[in-house]
């Protein structure tokens, strides 16, 4: 039987929940909060094995509660129940340590399949959010990839791209219509900046970074 602890400040959504979970023999309701504080009070009582955490509330809010309650007990899942599709309060619950985050427009039976897949510990996000976590996960790579290469010039990055095609410098060299002695000062500039020693270093630090991602290559692995 999962333990399920209820923090909404609506005493009348609690009131709902709860009737809705007293049907299934699986979950029982321990406890009822309106307020972070005291959900983080009745964590520390119950022990219960989810909370369904809304995040209005008044004071601190439901993110609040949730970073203090999963840091204080970890064996215990925060499912966020929320009438907000927001990307900021989407990640900061994700990055507060929520396990699921769900709409109240969700219907009864996707709810309570919800609980228990939380309460089984995965990780759950209603499906009207998650196109929105995969674009802020391909924002944030593609900053980081970004960001992995700012000190090089354009010039400098192409080059990087060809060492890591396993390309001599006579080889880039035709390929970026520039004399050797020049790909070679290149070269050894790039390998300054990013702190490297090797060629072999640079290859595998471009392939980490993603560099195929800013630089554009044909079938035949030349610049395009």
């Amino acid at each position: 039987m999962l333990k399920i602890l209820l923090v909404d400040d609506h005493e009348v959504v609690r009131l709902g929940l709860k009737s809705l979970l007293s049907r299934y023999p699986e979950f029982e309701v321990v406890a009822e909060a309106g307020t972070a504080d005291e959900a983080v009070k009745m964590a520390a009582n119950y022990k219960p094995d989810v909370v369904v955490m809304d995040i209005r509330l008044p004071g601190k809010n439901g993110i609040e509660a949730t970073r203090e309650i999963v840091t204080n007990h970890p064996e215990t899942k925060v499912v966020v129940l929320t009438s907000y599709a927001d990307d900021d309060l989407l990640f900061d619950a994700i990055t507060a340590g929520a396990s699921g985050y769900v709409l109240k427009q969700i219907d009864s039976r996707e709810l309570i399949t919800a609980l228990e897949r939380i309460g089984r510990g995965e990780a759950l996000l209603d499906p009207a959010v998650t196109q929105q976590v995969f674009k802020r996960m391909r924002e944030t790579t593609r900053k980081a990839e970004h960001v992995a290469f700012s000190a090089l010039t354009e010039q400098e990055l192409k080059v990087l791209a060809l060492v890591a095609k396993g390309k001599r410098n006579k080889e880039i060299a035709a390929d970026v219509y520039l004399s050797e002695k020049t790909v070679r000062n290149y070269v050894s500039s790039m390998l300054s900046k990013l702190s490297l020693s090797t060629r072999s270093e640079a290859a595998a630090y471009a392939v980490k970074h993603n560099i195929d991602n800013l630089i554009q290559f044909d079938d035949k692995g030349d610049l395009t």
